[in-house]
């Protein structure tokens, strides 16, 4: 080829006699607004100001005022799934994303990433012509790929996006994130100590993304796209929004759930007669608790509340940032939560999220005596059920389920420019759903996406556009069938005789699809599922099971699968970060190691054997995984070799008995779990015992902070160093030996199962 193929001049033997011709990149044009979507995380439908609540988002319910404040939309019940359909504007089945991106199951509905088949928002912006940035939480990659190691083809960059900056599981510590920038893991600019908090370091580099576009090419549009962390456990915010919700929440969630309800039907966020669903099962009336469990539960609220109100003012700084370089009018911005409000935290919400991943439930006696830990660096804390369900006011049940405490929450849309002056402020009340915000976003810009993306053939856009709505308030809803599936539960809303019903089935595992029941309720006078019509209406109910067959076979969402605790028995295989032998070899200098692509020591017997060049002083870690809350560390220490095996704040300590000898040596640590709940430490320096430790908790999950070599990254697991400590010497090598069965141990999997779900 002598020429670039695309070439379209004329080419002579001089240039004179020529004509140049210049491939002019993409561009949408010069009245093409700038796009931004705000996500947040495990949001209920009441929780925000502008829906119902007395906590404070005075920068959202702005938002609310001068744009559209949608009643009625609807997303998935879980985390990636929704973030899968809004990225694409398709079913989460048909992009292979049913479930966590943590699963895959061998099946086309899940595939633990989008599947190439559908292009992405940003991949459709990008190609033409927006500048595309995404910052925040992405949980769209398998996570054993979301390592240093890659593959990256999954990854923010390789989906679409010109900038990344965030992370990539499913939760993190929003004092001591796990932060990739663009392809590569980097460290936290600051600590907590600091004042650093993550929610206002994602807003700084969001700003930063686009400054750095607009300061250079103003032309030049751009499609941001922001998911908070929050308000995800761990509930972590600075002091002083802490200290603003000190009892705040005293009067406990029935009395707090009514007043919210009674604040919906008042600025009619609710329709007049809807009913306040009853407690769900294991919620109790909050006046028959006791003393503790009720302090308890009001502290875990204010910690939720301190979060949510701390993220509303980061949304504020954008927005005023937006303001500030003159793009905020031109700018459509949708905020909207991607499920229901958590039920993670169980009965009594939790301290320590992981020790509930470990089959321990802390008794509310036991966590009030660390009550003012919560919130901060050194907790990882989840609400109960009570906070939960009153978070999903009106609604029943939570996040997970395809009930509307699951799958109805907030979303409002913000354009100045691109909205009637007598239309801001209002409400849309039609039925709407999380795909249906990418086809609307293409109408409402006026490109169609592409039927073949990089030579592959793109399954089509499912959702409904719902730009009729945004000008006209008396518009029918563009969608009027939606199936949604969760894990066997399953739902579907459609009109029947102009009006909407929904049937539903919560799908308890192992249960029989067939013949385990489906409720049936009529939305237009029962948005909150109060009164089951199943016996009354049994034609009408066949109808609309029936009809959720139809759609799950239209959008691939068999087979209908339950499974959690199974999937992980696929980690041992070709091809995977987890080597088949389950050996592993680390050699520095190396970036963290997510949990999932890690070795996976917890609750498994292991060696972890460092292969150290000495000299008399050096000191630091060689090996460390998780955080201060729950970790295992070990370290060289006034030339011993140590360990601390910290079991929520319960530390083992183990020092060895005689010093680490200069030169090069092996330090062999011997995690050994007993048949019970316990197990074992034991050291050697070069085959000679010297230390040795029994524990009283052998830990099933760790933490969701991964693995360090040579140096102990985010917070501090031992007490007895501060920061990173990186080993002085010369570290070769860190080994790790798994010893056992992991594939067989059922504690183990149904921790890290747990886990998974709980950290989406």
């Amino acid at each position: 080829m002598t020429r670039p193929a695309r070439f379209q001049g004329t080419i002579a033997r001089t240039h004179t006699e020529s004509v140049a011709w210049f491939d002019e990149p993409p561009h949408p044009g010069a009245d093409a607004p700038n796009v931004v979507i705000i996500l947040l995380d495990d949001t209920g439908f009441a929780q925000l100001g502008c829906y119902g609540s007395e906590i404070d988002t005075p920068n959202i319910d702005a938002l609310a005022a001068g744009g559209l404040q949608f009643t009625n939309f609807h997303v998935t019940p879980l985390c990636s799934p929704t973030r899968a359909s809004l990225l694409t504007g398709r079913s989460q089945h048909a992009v292979g994303m049913r479930s966590l991106a943590n699963f895959r199951t061998g099946f086309p509905n899940q595939l633990g990433h989008i599947t190439d088949h559908a292009a992405t928002v940003a991949e459709v912006l990008r190609d033409e012509g927006y500048a595309t940035f995404c910052v925040g939480k992405w949980h769209l990659a398998p996570i054993e790929q979301s390592s240093a190691a890659g593959p990256f083809d999954q990854w923010p960059l390789g989906r679409g996006f010109d900038r990344f900056y965030g992370f990539m599981e499913g939760e993190t510590d929003q004092f001591h994130p796990d932060l990739v920038c663009d392809n590569h893991p980097i460290a936290p600019p600051a600590g907590p100590e600091d004042g650093y908090h993550l929610s206002e370091d994602l807003v700084d580099q969001a700003l930063r993304m686009i400054a750095d576009s607009r300061g250079i090419r103003p032309d030049r549009p751009f499609f941001t796209y922001l998911a908070f962390g929050a308000t995800h456990a761990p509930h972590q915010a600075p002091p002083a929004h802490l200290a603003k919700y000190r009892g705040r929440f005293d009067d406990g969630w029935d009395v707090t759930r009514r007043r919210w309800f009674e604040r919906q039907l008042e600025h009619g966020i609710v329709p007049p007669g809807t009913q306040l669903a009853p407690r769900n099962p294991g919620v109790d009336p909050w006046d028959e608790l006791p003393e503790s469990q009720r302090r308890l539960a009001a502290r875990l609220q204010e910690a939720f509340a301190a979060f949510l109100d701390h993220t509303d003012a980061q949304i504020g700084r954008l927005v005023d940032g937006l303001r500030d370089m003159d793009v905020l009018d031109d700018t459509i911005v949708v905020l909207l939560a991607d499920n229901g409000a958590s039920q993670e935290g169980g009965p009594f919400g939790v301290m320590h999220e992981m020790k509930f991943f470990n089959l321990i439930l802390e008794t509310p006696d036991e966590a009030v005596e660390r009550i003012d830990d919560i919130g901060g660096p050194h907790s990882h804390t989840n609400y109960p059920w009570g906070w939960a369900q009153c978070g999903n006011t009106p609604f029943k049940w939570y996040k997970q389920n395809t009930h509307e405490g699951g799958v109805h929450v907030p979303m409002i849309l913000h354009w100045p420019n691109g909205l009637a002056a007598d239309q801001l402020g209002t409400k849309r009340h039609q039925f709407v759903n999380v795909a249906d915000i990418v086809p609307t976003v293409y109408e409402l810009l006026g490109f169609t996406p592409p039927t073949i993306y990089r030579g592959v053939e793109q399954l089509p856009v499912t959702g409904h556009s719902f730009a009729p709505l945004i000008h006209d308030p008396a518009a029918p809803a563009t969608n009027r069938l939606q199936y949604f599936e969760m894990a066997g539960s399953r739902a579907v809303v459609a009109e029947l005789d102009g009006e909407p019903w929904k049937a539903v089935c919560r799908h308890l595992p192992g249960a029989d699809y067939d013949t385990e029941p489906w409720e049936l309720y009529h939305l237009a006078v029962d948005w909150s599922e109060c009164t089951d019509l199943a016996a009354e209406h049994p034609e009408r109910l066949a109808d609309l099971v029936a009809l959720w067959w139809e759609e799950a076979d239209r959008h691939g969402v068999l087979p209908l699968d339950d499974r959690t605790i199974e999937l992980f028995g696929a980690r041992f295989r070709d091809r995977s970060p987890h080597p088949s032998d389950r050996r592993y070899v680390y050699r520095p200098p190396m970036s963290p190691i997510p949990a999932q692509a890690a070795a996976a020591i917890g609750g498994r017997s292991a060696d972890v054997i460092a292969h150290v060049a000495h000299a008399q002083g050096d000191e630091g870690v060689l090996f460390a995984t998780g955080t201060e809350n729950s970790g295992i560390s070990i370290f060289v220490q006034g030339d011993r070799l140590v360990v601390d095996y910290n079991a929520f704040d319960d530390h083992t300590v183990v020092e060895s008995t005689i010093p680490v000898p200069t030169g090069d040596t092996t330090l062999t640590v011997r995690l050994r779990r007993s048949d019970g709940r316990s197990g074992s430490i034991e050291l050697d320096i070069d085959g000679a015992p010297c230390g040795r430790a029994e524990m009283p908790l052998y830990m099933r999950m760790i933490s969701s902070v991964g693995t360090s070599i040579g140096y102990d990254h985010g917070s501090a697991v031992s007490s007895r160093y501060r920061g990173p400590f990186p080993y002085s010497g010369r570290l070769r090598e860190v080994e790790i030996q798994l010893v056992g069965r992991p594939t067989t141990d059922t504690d183990t999997s149904t921790a890290e199962a747990r886990a998974a779900m709980g950290r989406q």
